[in-house]
């Protein structure tokens, strides 16, 4: 796998003069870098600095070698040199309550612990980019495309999140339940032009 990773803030060398603490949480969210900020880093920063309990410092993302993305990186460094469990608690109760799916988890670098958390699922849908017929390729659109599944599930998210290959294209999205997803789309999907082929994964 390729680790594509952008770490902003604070640098190992900076860590050693520093007695805190610093957690990572992996969330199981195929999200682009600046939707990642939006949905996550951002609020969650606001949420520790007003909470007294830290600040967000960096994210990063990780790719597969075909490019898609597999998940994403938020790195917290806490105030305290103790680690507070209601603190710790507290943090993924915010996560949770952004939106953070299942499969995440938030990794305590003094200890190694690793806390398993998220409560949404996902369904990721791939699209055929090559057999289809011209005419489908030429009036495609994978964001009205990925607008009218995110209405039919019930959706409230308004994030693209997607990945195009040269073979096929991926979207993804989040709710309470793969298999409501799922069944909330199967009609849709199995009558749309742009959907003949597609394959759907449960991805959170």
């Amino acid at each position: 796998m390729n680790f594509i990773k952008k770490l902003f803030g604070i640098k190992k060398n900076e860590e050693e003069e520093y007695s805190g603490n610093f957690i990572v949480a992996t969330l199981n969210d195929k999200v682009m870098p600046i939707d990642r900020g939006e949905i996550y880093e951002d609020p969650l920063d606001e949420f520790l600095q007003s909470k007294g309990i830290g600040e967000v410092t960096g994210g990063g993302t990780m790719q597969l070698k075909s490019g898609e993305l597999e998940y994403c990186d938020v790195e917290i460094q806490l105030n305290s040199d103790e680690i507070d469990e209601n603190q710790i608690k507290a943090i993924i109760e915010k996560l949770e309550e952004l939106g953070a799916p299942k499969g995440s988890k938030l990794t305590i670098e003094k200890t190694e612990q690793k806390i398993e958390f998220g409560k949404k699922e996902g369904l990721g849908i791939y699209l055929d980019g090559i057999n289809l017929s011209d005419e489908v390729y030429k009036s495609s659109d994978s964001e009205a495309l990925a607008v009218e599944i995110r209405r039919l599930a019930g959706i409230e998210d308004n994030t693209l999140r997607y990945w195009q290959a040269n073979t096929e294209t991926g979207l993804y999205f989040y709710g309470d339940s793969f298999e409501h997803i799922k069944n909330s789309i199967n009609d849709f999907v199995s009558s749309h032009p742009e959907c003949e082929n597609c394959r759907i994964e449960q991805i959170a």
